[in-house]
């Protein structure tokens, strides 16, 4: 993961270059390995590059052989060795997994995302046509951003960042993920078309446990693609015990197959010549946990790490810690979403002890609740079709949420997570699985996720490894903010009621138009992400999320104010 900062038909851009290097630098935490820039004709390309594939060789912006096409990226591109055979032809410059984009942009044009299997953000000039595709990945993993300037109407600014354009900007959008824009016809089009997108439309596939099974594992070992130290975010929730009990297997099984294999001539990152996983050198996985002292997450984390034998650290922070930086955070997340902001504090901080320990890569559980319906409050939904629309409606907005969340929060210190529950094979397998199966009937033993829970429980198989403990793999949900410690929100709460006056929450910014916070809470975030970016164009970027009252849901997002939620402190014991 990099950051990426583009200017198309910038007028004298030779004298801009100055400025655009200063609005790249904004984004240097994401790209702390190397600093590259470009221009041909009047586009500027600048990159920030964190290396985790393709070290040695892999800068940016990337170049085609007679600079007639140039290339900045920030992402990863997992099916980057099939593209390489299908360009066999191509005179390749470096081992980075992007560099196949430019065969796969002049075979395809503006159809090229299509074929790409990753995260990612790209713009991609052609000098020869004078023109500019910009894409991103079908979720929006991966942040970038839109923008123009009336003075300048025939300008296009891209980047990974807010910050990088709202001084120069005075429209700016999320670019919308699954789209690609073309210069040459002003438009941004979906090319991201699966088969579950329309809401309206319910499944009815009953559901395959044992593809269900396959098909994640199959995503994990995908994204274990690295030359250097990784590891998994481990909050001893399923969705992340999960992933850290399936990367441990498949490091441990890279490992043995790396054992008396000279793996210092293999030409592509993290594989051997047959596409299969190399070792990261780490004898054992590492996981990581976060938490204040003797949060549920911390217990069951422990419990978990020691089950499926990975080397743990246990962090933890102080609510001061955390109220301490509240403001870095919005600044990096570059929204004032209630939940994102709780949940992304204790990411941040986490984030950078990670990073002090050597890592460069983590794998994380974030879209398992939007596909299952997980948050509790889907207990509450009148019918499978509701519940079908709603899961639908929430993996098309995550990326102003969890994805935002976990891009930013570790980005912030140059650590990038991947997320293999987003999988395009897995997403379309498991959004056309009839809703039915996935109701929450907790009469019916049936909690959140059952699905889920079921494709990897091995109880009823004497002879198979389980993958979990029964009491994580059968653990209530517990959201993340809430997870670390229930003292969190409590102080988040705590603090806002002191920084906020009935008068003030009475008489929101007449430029707030009708998005006016109910709370304290979100009333403080909303003035923090204001002083931060004064800019009116910021906060069109920005969606906040509540819980669905049609529903008859608390209106705070926590998951303890769901009926259903069960203390969570007792579901894990030491």
């Amino acid at each position: 993961m990099c950051g990426i900062f583009a200017a198309y038909k910038q007028p004298d851009v030779e004298a801009f270059k100055s400025k655009a290097l200063q609005y790249s630098k904004r984004i240097r935490h994401r790209g702390p390995d190397w600093s590259g820039v470009t221009i041909q004709n009047s586009t500027i390309l600048c990159h920030e590059r964190l290396a985790i594939v393709g070290l040695d060789s892999g800068a940016q912006p990337i170049t085609s052989e007679n600079d007639d096409y140039s290339l900045t990226v920030n992402g990863e591109i997992y099916n980057h060795i099939q593209l390489r055979e299908e360009f066999a032809d191509y005179p390749y410059k470096s081992f980075s997994d992007c560099e196949p984009i430019i065969p796969l942009y002049k075979k395809y044009g503006v159809d090229a995302p299509k074929h790409l299997d990753g995260m990612f953000a790209f713009v991609l000039y052609d000098k020869k046509r004078d023109r500019v595709i910009a894409a991103r990945d079908p979720i929006g993993i991966t942040t970038l951003y839109m923008g123009r300037s009336a003075a300048k109407p025939e300008t296009y600014y891209f980047s990974s960042e807010l910050k990088c354009l709202v001084d120069e900007c005075d429209t700016i959008t999320a670019f919308p993920p699954g789209h690609v824009f073309d210069s040459l016809t002003g438009e941004t089009t979906r090319y991201f078309t699966p088969t579950w997108w329309d809401e309206e439309k319910i499944p009815t596939t009953p559901v395959d446990y044992k593809v269900v099974r396959e098909t994640l594992e199959m995503a994990v070992r995908k994204r274990l693609m690295a030359e250097v130290p990784y590891g998994v975010l481990l909050s001893g929730g399923l969705d992340s015990s999960l992933i850290a009990a399936i990367a441990a297997r498949e490091t441990e099984q890279a490992n043995l197959e790396a054992k008396g294999t000279d793996t210092s001539s293999q030409g592509l990152a993290g594989v051997d010549d047959e596409g299969h996983l190399r070792s990261n050198g780490w004898s054992k996985l590492h996981s990581f946990a976060v938490g204040l002292p003797g949060a549920p997450d911390l217990i069951a984390a422990k419990k978990v790490a020691k089950f499926i034998d990975t080397v743990h650290h246990e962090h933890t922070f102080t609510v001061q810690e955390g109220l301490d930086a509240l403001r870095d955070v919005i600044y990096h997340l570059e929204t004032y979403d209630v939940t994102t902001i709780r949940a992304s504090t204790p990411m941040y901080l986490l984030s950078r002890k990670i990073k002090a320990q050597g890592v460069k890569m983590v794998l994380s559980g974030e879209g398992s609740d939007e596909i299952f319906g997980g948050y509790l409050y889907f207990g509450a939904a009148p019918s499978a079709d509701e519940f079908h629309t709603e899961c639908v409606k929430r993996v098309k907005n995550l990326h102003y949420a969890d994805c935002l969340r976990a891009n930013k929060s570790t980005m912030a210190w140059g650590l990038e997570a991947r997320v293999p529950f987003l999988d395009k094979a897995f997403l379309e397998l498991c959004m056309n699985i009839d809703p039915a199966d996935k109701l929450i009937k907790p009469a019916e033993g049936k909690i959140e996720k059952y699905i889920l829970r079921k494709a990897f429980d091995t109880s009823d198989d004497p002879s198979a490894k389980p993958y979990l403990p029964q009491e994580i793999l059968w653990r209530q949900k517990e959201q993340f903010s809430d997870g670390v410690g229930y003292s969190w929100i409590d102080g988040l709460k705590e603090a806002a009621e002191s920084a906020v006056t009935e008068e003030q929450l009475a008489q929101p910014k007449a430029e707030w138009g009708t998005d006016i916070p109910s709370t304290k809470e979100a009333y403080w975030y909303r003035c923090m992400f204001d002083e931060l970016f004064p800019q009116p164009a910021a906060a069109s970027t920005v969606m906040r999320w509540v819980p669905k009252a049609d529903w008859g849901c608390h209106e705070d997002p926590s998951g303890r104010y769901a009926k259903m939620h069960a203390s969570a402190v007792d579901a894990v014991k030491e």
